[in-house]
């Protein structure tokens, strides 16, 4: 019997992902190749943060010990974010206040790394699972800002650009570091490194690793030189939604055990919020690629 932080988890992404693919259909439709995806960006992103919501909601005294214990009303915060989650992904599924709720997500995973994860990498600077994580907080607000930009550049144009540029960048340095860390640790699952050893069960998964690391590679140092940068971001998304199908829903599937499958819905939901991340940085890309590192 699934306990009620699984289930509510698992339907509660579901549902908004089916809502998703539903409201963005009509652009998926009027697009091409790899166009298709990034049209499903929003929809992508915001299942996975209405499922972390519910884990929120269903997980509340075990989430309230990673905030900070300067800050008071631990468990208030953990309840707050939930709710906050769900009111986003719910802003993002139903097209209402998007700018609004772009901004909002960018700063909150912003908050997210200057009170939690800075300061564990600088007790622990050499345990890269706490960078990895930083980092991956870090491209998440990445794909908010992104998502801001776009909305944001249609009434304010010099001030959607910067924040499109800063997306850029805070996602370019990301994925950069995770593809080197797939070839430090091919053993370790990958899309983001962190401590889960990829299954024996899984064919040539050395190689998987290593063919992700240079995806990541190549697409962080086309992000951040702004060269194809549209194409590269995309591919990062694609990479990410293959990882979700290919290899964490079976991991998931193959779970025994409350704590094996909340892991394996974890790693599904992280794994595709990263892929809804890189789709909306493609999606502030310009069709047309510009060959240069300037602000605007």
């Amino acid at each position: 019997m699934l306990s009620p932080s699984v289930f509510w988890t698992s339907v509660t992404g579901v549902v908004f992902l089916a809502a998703g693919l539903a409201t963005y259909h009509r652009d998926f439709a009027g697009t091409h190749k790899l166009d298709k995806l990034v049209a499903l960006g929003p929809a992508l992103f915001a299942a996975p943060l209405a499922a972390f919501g519910a884990e929120h909601l269903t997980s509340a005294p075990a989430i309230a010990q990673i905030v900070p214990k300067w800050m008071p009303g631990h468990l208030f915060w953990a309840y707050f974010v939930g709710l906050a989650l769900l009111a986003g992904a719910l802003s993002l599924v139903v097209r209402r206040y998007v700018s609004l709720t772009a901004v909002l997500f960018a700063v909150m995973f912003g908050v997210f790394v200057a009170t939690i994860h800075v300061p564990n990498v600088v007790l622990q600077p050499r345990n890269r699972i706490l960078w990895a994580v930083m980092l991956r907080d870090t491209a998440f607000g990445a794909g908010g800002l992104a998502l801001a930009g776009v909305m944001i550049r249609r009434g304010r144009a010099t001030l959607g650009k910067a924040l499109i540029f800063a997306s850029r960048i805070l996602f370019g340095v990301p994925i950069l570091f995770f593809g080197f860390e797939h070839f430090l640790h091919p053993e370790y699952a990958p899309g983001v490194p962190l401590a889960k050893l990829t299954p024996a069960w899984v064919p040539m998964r050395l190689f998987g690793a290593d063919l992700v690391g240079a995806v990541l590679l190549v697409a962080g140092g086309a992000v951040l030189l702004n060269k194809w940068s549209r194409l590269a971001s995309s591919c990062v998304g694609l990479a990410m939604v293959v990882l979700t199908a290919g290899l964490y829903l079976p991991i998931l599937a193959m779970a025994h055990g409350t704590d094996a499958l909340m892991e394996g819905v974890n790693y599904v939901f992280d794994t595709l919020l990263f892929g809804g991340a890189a789709l909306l940085i493609a999606g502030a890309m310009p069709e047309e690629e510009q060959d240069t590192l300037a602000a605007p």
